[in-house]
Order: C-alpha cells, then sequence, then structure tokens
C-alpha cells in the first residue's frame, strides 16, 4: 500500500495556469519529471528558478557557499507580516548574529532541560485523546500538543494559559488566509513595495504578534526582577551575541518567538500527524513501536531506547517534509549544470521530491523505516535528506523535534490504536505540508 501522494500537473501550462495551480497547492502545480531530473529550468517574464535535485547543487547551496545563495525575499514577503526580522527570513551578518544568541538555548545539554515540559505536554495530549476516541481527524490535536510543547518549553505555561490560547486560535487563522501565497512575491522588486495582503493576513498577524509581545514584556520585567524561570525565553533574552555583547531588544525577541512558534509547531504538528497515518496504513510497526513505548518515563534517559520510533519519525519526515520547498537566490552568476543562471535567479531546494527522488532512493514512494539501516538509505540519508535543511542554516531546533517527535508519538501509540478510515487523506502543501480535508482515523484505546 503506497502512502497518497498529490498528483502533478501536465507537462505544459501557461504561467498564468501555473499561478493558479500554485495558489491551490504548491505539490500538485509542479510536473512529474521532478521525481526523477536532477534539475528544471523554469522562466517567467519576472524571473528565472532553478529546481536542484542534484545532491552536487545541494551541497554546493547548503552546505558549501552558502553565502552566496541567500534566502530568497520572495517567500520571505509573505511571512514577514509575521515573523517581522526573524533568524528565518534574514540573510548575512544579521543573520548570524541572531543564530549567536538562539543557538546556545537549543545545545544538546538543553534537551534534557526541556524534556519534562515535552513529556507533560504529551501526558495532557493523551488525556485529552482518551476523552474523545472514536473516528476523528487527528490534525487538530496534533496542532494542539505540538502549540502546548512550544508553550511549555518556551514560557514555561501549558497551551491552557489564556495568552497561549489566544495565540493558539490566531496562528490558526492566520493559516487560512495563505500569506506565502501571495502573488506578488512573484514579482522582483524592492521591499517597500506594496504586497497586497489580504486584511485577514495582516490583522491575525497583527494580533498575534501583540500577544507575544505581552508574553515578551512579561519576561523581560520577570527577568529583571530575578523571577524568570529557567526556560528557553529566559535562556534566548539573557543571552548576549559573544561579538557586540548585545542582547536581543523586545521587537527582535517577538520576531524570534513568532518563527519558534511557526516552526516548532506547525512542522512538528504536520509531522506528527502524517506519520500516525502511515503507522495507521501499517499496524504491524505500530504494534512494535507499541511494545518500544512501554520503556517511555518521565527521565529523559528513557529517550535512548526509542530507536524504532526514531526511525519511523524519520521516515514520517522523509515521505512528509513539513517544509516542502525552500528558496534561495543567487548573489553571483552560476553555472547549473551546464546552464547560466544569472544574478537574482531562484534556486528552489525541494525536499518533497528529493525525498521520494526515483534515481536515488530505494522504493521512493514506500513506507520502510528499516531503509535506515540499508547502505541505500546511509548514502541518502547523508546526500539527500533534508527535512531540517542543512549546512549553517540548518534549523536550530533540529535535535529538538527528534526528541519531541519520538517522545510524542511513543505516548499516543502506547495508549492508543489507529485505524484507517474510508477517507484518504490529499496532501497540500501552503505554509507546511496538510491534508486537503485533514487526516481522519479511527482511534482506540489498547486493552
Amino acid at each position: 500500500m503506497i502512502p497518497p501522494k498529490p498528483p502533478s500537473r501536465p507537462e505544459k501550462v501557461s504561467l498564468w495556469r501555473y499561478l493558479k495551480l500554485f495558489r491551490q497547492d504548491i505539490l500538485s502545480a509542479q510536473p512529474a519529471k521532478l521525481y526523477r531530473a536532477w534539475m528544471a529550468e523554469f522562466r517567467t517574464p519576472f524571473f528565472r528558478s532553478y529546481l536542484a535535485n542534484d545532491p552536487a547543487l545541494v551541497k554546493r547551496v547548503l552546505k558549501e557557499r552558502p553565502d552566496d545563495f541567500p534566502k530568497s525575499d520572495r517567500v520571505g514577503a509573505g511571512l514577514r507580516p509575521l515573523l517581522g526580522n526573524s533568524v528565518f527570513l534574514t540573510n548575512g551578518e544579521t543573520w548570524k548574529r541572531q543564530r549567536r544568541i538562539i543557538d546556545p538555548a537549543f545545545e544538546g545539554g538543553r534537551l534534557r532541560d526541556t524534556y519534562g515540559a515535552m513529556y507533560a505536554a504529551g501526558e495532557a495530549a493523551v488525556a485529552r485523546m482518551a476523552a474523545h476516541t472514536g473516528v476523528q481527524d487527528i490534525e487538530p490535536e496534533t496542532s494542539h500538543v505540538a502549540a502546548d510543547v512550544i508553550f511549555r518549553t518556551l514560557f514555561s505555561i501549558p497551551i491552557e494559559n489564556e495568552t497561549a490560547t489566544a495565540v493558539f486560535e490566531k496562528f490558526r487563522d492566520h493559516q487560512r488566509t495563505q500569506p506565502i501565497l501571495n502573488l506578488r512575491a512573484f514579482i522582483p522588486g524592492p521591499r517597500w513595495m506594496p504586497r497586497f495582503f489580504s486584511r485577514a493576513t495582516k490583522d491575525t498577524a497583527r494580533d498575534i504578534r501583540r500577544l507575544i509581545t505581552d508574553l515578551t514584556e512579561r519576561r523581560m520585567f520577570e527577568i529583571d526582577a530575578g523571577t524568570a524561570p529557567d526556560d528557553l525565553a529566559t535562556k534566548i533574552m539573557t543571552t548576549a551575541d559573544p561579538v557586540t555583547g548585545q542582547t536581543f531588544s523586545t521587537q527582535e525577541m517577538v520576531d524570534q518567538v513568532a518563527i519558534f512558534f511557526l516552526a516548532g509547531h506547525e512542522t512538528s504538528a504536520s509531522a506528527l500527524a502524517w506519520t500516525l497515518y502511515l503507522l495507521a496504513m501499517h499496524p504491524d510497526w505500530q504494534d512494535r513501536l507499541a511494545v518500544e513505548a512501554a520503556a517511555v518515563t518521565s527521565d529523559f534517559s528513557s529517550v535512548s531506547k526509542l530507536r524504532l520510533s526514531r526511525d519511523v519519525f524519520r521516515e514520517g519526515l522523509r515521505l512528509y517534509p513539513p517544509v516542502p520547498m525552500m528558496v534561495r537566490e543567487t548573489k553571483c552568476p552560476e553555472d547549473m549544470r551546464g546552464r547560466a543562471a544569472p544574478i537574482g535567479a531562484q534556486v528552489v531546494l525541494s525536499p518533497w521530491h528529493l525525498h521520494r527522488h526515483e534515481r536515488l532512493w530505494d522504493n521512493p514512494d514506500g513506507f520502510d523505516p528499516t531503509r535506515w539501516g540499508t547502505e541505500n538509505g546511509k548514502i541518502c540519508q547523508r546526500d539527500a535528506y533534508i527535512p531540517f535543511s542543512a549546512g549553517p542554516r540548518v534549523c536550530t531546533g533540529a535535535g529538538f523535534a527528534m526528541v519531541e517527535g519520538p517522545l510524542l508519538l511513543s505516548m499516543l501509540i502506547r495508549r492508543f490504536s489507529f485505524e484507517l478510515t474510508e477517507r484518504v487523506p490529499v496532501p497540500v502543501a501552503h505554509l507546511t505540508v496538510r491534508a486537503k480535508d485533514g487526516i481522519w482515523l479511527k482511534v482506540t484505546e489498547r486493552e
């Protein structure tokens, strides 16, 4: 049984037809050949774009010469009302300064400190699901628990906190406005050029930032008073840049909290929901994980025992990478597999296509957690597996996610069985890879 995959568009379509398809769903707007091609060139009157699947090109962009391929603001433009000048959108010295302040909060030793909050969020999720078993869309619950993890680890408050609940609900409303699909992002121009965001996009972004500002200012007061808890927010807000000696201002911290919520909540929710669906497709793997999950406790050391859960979660990230495409831009003329790319060309790296590339992976569309122990799996993990990006711009929270995901998965599988229903989810990509009409499963308690 092959996991669901979005349909591909016809080989040749007009620019306007492509833009229409793109607004409906980024993935089904692409042709099927991208699952085999090493590179594809796309020309419009406004820009030139190269989708790179060649591992050598991906390595050049992400690892060898990342400064020559900064993030493109064409995607960032759609997220800027919410994310401001966050580390997700910046380049150059601004980005380097931000990472110098943020990275220490996510170093290995800090994972142990945040584990208790993750475990508590998992227990709360199990309790909620136990009260509502039966056929249900599991995406709302995975969104809920992922947001709960963020608030507990970042600000030491559960999702039930009034402000946390308001941010969660406003963020859900913001996603529905589809900010990243603003057509003006296809047209080059200066930062001040109008982007014609919908009123809903601007209003929800403003409301979220106001709520986050309240949390941040409150934490600033607690830090000054010496009463702040030792969580991620306190660590980041009290870390000075070793080069400049400066800490984040309140406004800068608001930008970073917004991206932590987007990256840490939305991507984790997507990955967990799709992995649960994959396990529902494969009850044998579900039973194996349930046995392993019996060893999970509130002690951080138990995470090391979740080997199968980690492989299953890694396979879920391969088949359904939460961020399906990353867009970089050329700072100088480049040779792209024999084609001359001008300055300002887009370079698209697509985890969605790279992770399913027919000339790289064995059984690319199939669910097989054992692949990570094979020679092909090891080579592809090194050269063609980028759910968290790679190189200097690898996601700061990658290690965090690889503890959170297997932990939550194990806690849910230990208590519940997940079965398929007649409703087959259709993957679509806007901010992240989600299901068009939800992921509906039958949830029952294990005996």
